[in-house]
């Protein structure tokens, strides 16, 4: 019998590829910065690519369980899972309380539990978790029951998704400021943007980071 020869080529199903690891991080990093994922034409000019092949190293990714979108829903890509990601590589966040996307709503920073995420997800500073009620950031994936992980910080770009506080009541919206203005926006159309008049008690608590899902609906 003749011996064996060691497999060569392509790379086994579950592994992942140099242009595969490429898109998944820059997919995370404009995840990270926008709150949102960006188009496959965004992605690409980031990767140097074309939308076509941008397309494809994306299918490849959900294929492979890396990332995971909903069908015929605009910008709904997120990130499920890293390629080195395991139990060594996760660390507890606690979960304090309760967030309204829809009408503003007290957040009871009563801790509830622990939520495990990826530990460098979280590298970058202290982390709380709320869970999202409502569907005001439906269009920004984020959904009722959905876990959202927030980064403390008193201060937030442009543009950003944040967790705010308006006269004790906090919201999960996108922030908008604009000489000297600011307004809290949706992303739900059915939804009116929050102005925030010069008089209130506003204050940023955090910059939302990352969104956990338990379970498909």
């Amino acid at each position: 019998m003749k011996p064996t020869k060691p497999s060569r080529g392509r790379p086994r199903q579950n592994e992942i590829t140099e242009g595969q690891m490429r898109a998944l991080d820059e997919l995370s990093a404009v995840i990270d910065r926008n709150g949102i994922a960006p188009t496959m034409t965004e992605l690409g000019e980031k990767l140097g690519i074309t939308a076509a092949s941008t397309h494809q190293l994306i299918l490849q990714l959900e294929r492979k369980g890396y990332v995971r979108r909903q069908p015929r829903k605009a910008r709904s890509l997120r990130v499920v899972r890293r390629p080195s990601q395991s139990i060594e590589s996760m660390v507890s966040v606690p979960l304090v309380g309760v967030v309204k996307a829809g009408p503003a709503m007290l957040a009871e920073e009563n801790r509830m539990g622990e939520i495990m995420v990826a530990s460098d997800l979280v590298a970058r500073g202290q982390c709380f978790a709320l869970t999202i009620s409502g569907d005001s950031m439906k269009d920004a994936d984020m959904r009722d029951g959905d876990v959202v992980i927030v980064r403390r910080q008193l201060i937030a770009e442009n543009g950003e998704i944040v967790v705010a506080l308006i006269d004790d009541e906090a919201t999960v919206k996108r922030l908008e400021t604009n000489d000297g203005s600011i307004r809290l926006l949706p992303e739900n159309r059915k939804y009116k943007p929050i102005v925030v008049q010069p008089d209130s008690d506003f204050r940023v608590l955090g910059k939302v980071i990352g969104v956990s899902r338990k379970y498909e609906r």
